[in-house]
C-alpha cells in the first residue's frame, strides 16, 4: 500500500468470474485505441483517445493518478476470451479522510451486454472498501447523465441506490445527471425513500468517469 492509500500499482489484480481487473500499461495502447474508435464511446467521454499520442497521455494520467492515490483506473479483460480488453472502471477519491469517492466505468462496444460493467463494478468497490476502510470510505458514488439510462441499471445492479437527481453543469455537463449511493457494508440500510430509474433504455458506454 502507498502513502495515499492505494496498493501497488504493479502488481495489484482483481477478479470477478472470468474479469481481470488491473492497472492500465503502456502496452495497453493498441487496444485503447480501439475501444474508443466508437461513437458510442466518444458521446460520452471528456477526454479524447484518438491518436497514438492521446493514448499515451491518457495511460500517463492513469499512471499519475495511482501516485497521487486520487484516481485509480483498472483496464478490464476477460480471460475466458483471451484476455481481451473490456472495459475500464476508475475510482476518485478527494484525498485521505474522505468518506466519499466517485466511480466511473466504460464497456467496450463489443463487450455490452455481457453482465461486464456490474461485475467489475462489484469487485471494485469491495477493493475500495478494504483498501480504504480505514480511511473512513463509507459513501462511494456513481454519477451519470440522466439520458444515460442503462447506466442507472448497472448502478442497481452493482448495489448503488438511486438517490437523487442532479442539476445540468454546463457546458462539460449540458443536462442533469443522476447520483447513485453504495453504502458501506456496515451502512446498508436503504435510503430514505429511494426513487425508482427511469425504464431500461438502450446499452450505453459508461457513466460519468
Amino acid at each position: 500500500m502507498n502513502d495515499h492509500g492505494g496498493t501497488d500499482e504493479g502488481t495489484l489484480t482483481l477478479s470477478a468470474d472470468t474479469l481481470l481487473l488491473r492497472p492500465w500499461r503502456a502496452e495497453d495502447a493498441p487496444a485503447l485505441l480501439a475501444a474508443y474508435d466508437d461513437p458510442v464511446m466518444r458521446q460520452w467521454v471528456r477526454l479524447p483517445v484518438s491518436t497514438p499520442e492521446e493514448a499515451s497521455r491518457w495511460l500517463e494520467l492513469q499512471h499519475e493518478g495511482w501516485e497521487s492515490g486520487t484516481r485509480f483506473s483498472f483496464a478490464v479483460t476477460d480471460a475466458g476470451r483471451g484476455g481481451e480488453l473490456v472495459g475500464n472502471l476508475a475510482l476518485k477519491r478527494p484525498g485521505p479522510g474522505s468518506e466519499r469517492a466517485e466511480v466511473g466505468y466504460r464497456t467496450v462496444a463489443r463487450a455490452r451486454g455481457r453482465g461486464v460493467a456490474p461485475r467489475a463494478l462489484e469487485a471494485l468497490t469491495d477493493w475500495a472498501f478494504t483498501t480504504f476502510a480505514a480511511e473512513g470510505l463509507v459513501r462511494p458514488e456513481l454519477l451519470h447523465q440522466v439520458d444515460n439510462v442503462a447506466s442507472c441499471r448497472v448502478a442497481e445492479k452493482a448495489g448503488y441506490a438511486f438517490a437523487e437527481v442532479l442539476g445540468a453543469l454546463p457546458p462539460e455537463f449540458p443536462l442533469g445527471g443522476h447520483l447513485h449511493v453504495r453504502r458501506a457494508p456496515s451502512r446498508r440500510a436503504p435510503l430514505s425513500g429511494d426513487p425508482v430509474c427511469p425504464p431500461p433504455g438502450p446499452a450505453t458506454a459508461g457513466s460519468r468517469v
